[in-house]
């Protein structure tokens, strides 16, 4: 059994992970503070041979979504998320592009002509490219500060064989200083260590293999400070953010509502968005979320997940009224996009159209 924890109104957040094996569903532990949850996640780097610019030069973040085309060849693009150019390497013409492509990848044996898009303009072009392998670097720990341990750990911990301190699959889950899930990230937990711990007595500091965690990028640790004091009581709190950065608060908005029931409103609400933020993709959802379900609401974000958003159970019932200020920021931001294949659409057109067909009946002003 995990101890209970007794706290005040000041301290609710002091136990707010629980470490939970996957598969059965019992707590291995609740702790309160996790060391390494923040840090650099593994990025894939590639160096872009003979670089030619089509627009201003990229430097810095390059964008969320950065999608790499094959030219000339039926082949598919790839992705990389999360991207940076290092700029150009030394004493050459090519371009340091960094991001998180574990999931897709080059198409294999293909290293010819290449153009770049972040799915609103033609980054530039490359004649081919290869992979830079990065040096080999240990991972730091993720260590659970202060865990009550239940009796499943504490037998596996005395065991102490490779096998009983391979836990497998579990997920941290995470909760917000009211008590409330916000989250929780996946990992395979390898035990590498155990220490009593200064939290208190019966209490230990876990270290679970970090090689095996993808760690949360550090832009986005003020973001989940943020959220971890409580959701947002006022609407357009993340107004001020980045493209970057408003991509973080919109990943914990989703999350968050993935794990909330959700009272839909009867047939006939009226809606109001205040569209003078909405000045890229993140800012068109998280606006939209917000006129729907009020502050650090959820209502989407990509069109596919908007549909099933307008089929109820996400707050809404068909058919609404929504009354758009300031549509024409939208507009001039997000008319013009790019598919992954560099194919070009109006998202703002296709949104409207999505919510038409859904029964929003849109009013532009």
């Amino acid at each position: 059994m995990i101890p209970t924890v007794h706290e005040d109104e000041n301290d609710r957040g002091l136990m707010r992970y629980t470490l939970t094996e996957t598969e059965h569903g019992h707590a291995w532990g609740v702790c309160a503070e996790v060391e390494g949850l923040f840090g650099a996640p593994r990025r894939g780097t590639y160096q872009l041979l003979g670089w030619a610019p089509e627009s201003s030069e990229v430097g810095g973040w390059a964008g969320s979504r950065v999608w790499l085309v094959p030219e000339g060849e039926a082949l598919d693009p790839w992705l990389l998320e999360d991207a940076e150019s290092l700029g150009q390497f030394p004493g050459t013409d090519s371009l340091v592009l960094t991001g998180l492509d574990d999931y897709e990848g080059p198409p294999e044996g293909h290293a010819g002509p290449v153009r770049v898009h972040d799915g609103h303009r033609w980054l530039g072009s490359c004649q081919g490219f290869t992979r830079v392998v990065p040096s080999e670097r240990a991972a730091p720990p993720l260590v659970l500060r202060g865990l009550a341990q239940s009796d499943q750990l504490r037998t596996a911990l005395m065991k102490g064989t490779r096998r009983a301190l391979d836990l497998e699959e579990a997920a941290l889950e995470i909760r917000d200083n009211q008590g409330e899930l916000l989250t929780d990230r996946l990992l395979w937990t390898k035990v590498r260590a155990w220490h009593p711990s200064s939290y208190g007595t019966d209490l230990i500091d876990l270290e679970l293999n970090g090689e095996l965690f993808t760690p949360v990028p550090e832009y986005a640790r003020p973001i989940w400070e943020r959220w971890l004091t409580g959701p947002p009581d006022t609407p357009g709190s993340w107004a001020h953010l980045d493209t970057r950065r408003r991509g973080a608060w919109h990943d914990l908005v989703r999350e968050r509502a993935c794990r909330r029931a959700h009272h839909d409103r009867p047939a006939g609400h009226a809606y109001e968005l205040d569209g003078q933020h909405i000045t890229d993709e993140p800012g068109l959802y998280l606006a939209l979320g917000e006129a729907v379900n009020g502050p650090g609401g959820y209502f989407g974000g990509c069109l596919d997940a908007l549909v099933d958003c307008l089929r109820g159970t996400f707050g809404y019932t068909a058919p609404a009224t929504l009354l758009w200020r300031d549509a024409e920021i939208a507009r001039e931001h997000l008319s013009q996009a790019l598919t992954p294949e560099g194919q070009p659409y109006n998202l703002f057109a296709e949104l409207l159209d999505v919510l038409t067909e859904g029964g929003m009946h849109v009013t532009l002003v």
